[in-house]
């Protein structure tokens, strides 16, 4: 065991876990077999953490979250499957995020900086990016993958197998059953439709007016005509030339296994 670990004496703590330098785990908590958890990470009152898990440094998770569980997938049949947290991540009360399926690539990733907020879910085989921010009772269905500085506003329901580009924002409420491509944002009518950029997140990142009206640009062409989306696409082509966030989006739209939200 590293220096500094402090565990409290009413939590359980397998002998096989491994445990970083100044790690904090609260009272009654319960640690498995095969989790490895990161230096300066903290452990609230009420987790539960089952492996095999590999957490990294400076995570705080708040109490009552269940982090590395077996997915909810009736295929699931005890194989090995596993999940991994990076660094930095802030995980609040009740959150539960599920380990992979092994017909699902057998493995759950959720990146660093990430603000998950209570109750919300991350399903099996999902892939989580960095800088993301999860309002309370998000939830992801299995296998959606999530891009870097996304959004997702209170009661968001992403369907299984969808992806969310990066700097998307999600409106509350909206139920997401496509794939939304970088920068958009999203609210909710019946199903989510797009309702412009999301440029007030990309002035917070850096992006600077000739970016973000070129993505304007993308967006009409894409969603504000009547052109069909084989036309729209041969237009982004076009203007992809010139901007790699256009070529971004383009590739975006052109490898997805879903169709695209529009």
């Amino acid at each position: 065991m590293s220096a500094g670990v402090d565990i409290h004496p009413s939590a359980v703590v397998d002998p096989g876990v491994v445990l970083g330098e100044n790690v904090r785990i609260g009272p009654f908590c319960m640690i498995g077999p095969d989790v490895e958890i990161g230096a300066n990470t903290h452990i609230g009152p009420h987790c539960t953490i089952e492996g095999p898990t590999r957490i990294g440094r400076d995570n705080v998770f708040q109490g009552h979250a269940a982090i590395g569980g077996p997915p909810q997938d009736k295929k699931y049949r005890g194989e090995r499957v596993e999940l991994e947290i990076g660094d930095g991540n802030l995980i609040r009360e009740f959150v539960t995020i599920n380990r992979g399926t092994g017909e699902g690539g057998g493995i759950t990733r959720v990146g660093s900086r990430n603000w998950i907020l209570a109750y919300c879910h991350v399903a099996h085989d999902c892939r989580v990016g960095d800088d993301c921010v999860f309002s309370n009772n998000a939830t992801l269905a299995g296998h959606v993958t999530v891009g870097n500085h996304v959004i997702l506003s209170g009661f968001t329901g992403v369907h299984q197998f969808c992806r969310i580009g990066d700097h998307a924002f999600i409106g509350m409420g909206a139920f997401v059953n496509g794939d939304v491509p970088p920068f958009l944002m999203v609210a909710q009518d019946k199903y989510a439709r797009p309702r412009g950029i999301n440029a007030e997140g990309l002035k917070r990142r850096g992006f600077d007016a000739t970016r973000i009206a070129a993505i304007k640009r993308a967006y009409r062409a894409l969603y504000m005509g009547e052109a069909k989306l084989d036309d729209a696409r041969a237009v982004l082509a076009g203007m992809a030339e010139d901007s790699d966030d256009i070529r971004t989006m383009l590739v975006f739209i052109e490898s997805g296994q879903r169709a695209l939200l529009r």
